[in-house]
């Protein structure tokens, strides 16, 4: 369960770890954090960075009706006027996640763990608060590379040769560096830590906002973040297993992955890592 504030001496909210955190407070380096930024962190979490993390899984889930479903929504994206595609990619989407990760990483080198509650409650809140930083990290981690390995990587060779759907088939299922879907564990990794980063992304920019002030809003904030972040899971998951139900009947089998066992072939046309 996420943690809630709770009503300490005289009915004043006891702090915890945080509501503590989010209170332009003085950090352990004696400076005040920027009430502005802060907000500025936490809206650019939900919107846009948590909305386009809710649609491209949920296009990518395409994957589970067919190869002409999910690549026509990669024609849809390549219809898009160029100059608009690019502001919105790189001004807000890529602008958002870039302040957003670099902020992060300034708030995580400044956190404190939580002293003011039991100690039951107090290890609990760390364990949330911890996971949400590494949450974090492995989130960009994982970002980076799926950037470099489809948005660039399908600028150079052409999207037909790196994101259609016979390519992620051929990606998910087949050995790297030997090991059998190595790819796809990276993937499922990937989407669990980025969904987990939401749920709870979205539970503290609530108490942020002064959306949830009350004990009870927040409770049932915490509640919408337990379900988001199986949900979402699920989907991006689903998608990625919707690789290995069709295959494309204008890219035919010609080989098949001995190593990994997997009765999906190979494609001619995979020649590099794959846009998920």
């Amino acid at each position: 369960m996420l943690p809630v504030a709770r009503r300490g001496g005289r009915g004043r909210p006891e702090p915890t770890l945080t509501t503590a955190a989010y209170l332009s407070r003085i950090n352990k380096d004696g400076m005040r954090e920027n009430y502005t930024l802060h907000k500025l962190h936490s809206l650019t979490g939900v919107i846009p960075v948590g909305f386009y993390l809710i649609q491209h899984l949920t296009l990518n889930s395409f994957s589970l009706a067919g190869p002409q479903y999910f690549n026509g929504v990669i024609h849809f994206f390549e219809s898009i006027p160029v100059h608009v595609f690019w502001v919105l990619k790189y001004g807000v989407i890529w602008g958002s996640i870039i302040f957003h990760a670099l902020y992060g990483f300034v708030i995580a080198s400044r956190g404190e763990l939580t002293n003011y509650v039991g100690q039951n409650r107090k290890y609990r809140e760390n364990r949330y608060y911890q996971l949400q930083r590494v949450s974090g990290i492995v989130a960009m981690l994982f970002l980076i590379y799926h950037v470099a390995s489809t948005s660039v990587l399908g600028t150079i060779k052409g999207q037909e040769s790196v994101n259609y759907y016979h390519n992620w088939a051929d990606k998910l299922a087949g050995p790297t560096f030997g090991i059998p879907y190595l790819i796809l564990a990276i993937y499922i990794i990937g989407i669990l830590a980025s969904a987990y980063h939401f749920a709870y992304g979205l539970w503290n920019f609530c108490i942020r906002w002064g959306i949830t002030v009350s004990e009870s809003s927040q409770n049932a904030m915490a509640k919408v973040a337990k379900i988001a972040f199986p949900a979402i899971s699920l989907i991006g998951i689903a998608a990625l297993f919707g690789f290995f139900l069709h295959e494309d009947p204008k890219h035919p089998k010609t080989g098949s992955y001995s190593e990994s066992g997997l009765s999906r072939q190979q494609s001619p046309a995979l020649e590099g890592e794959q846009q998920f």
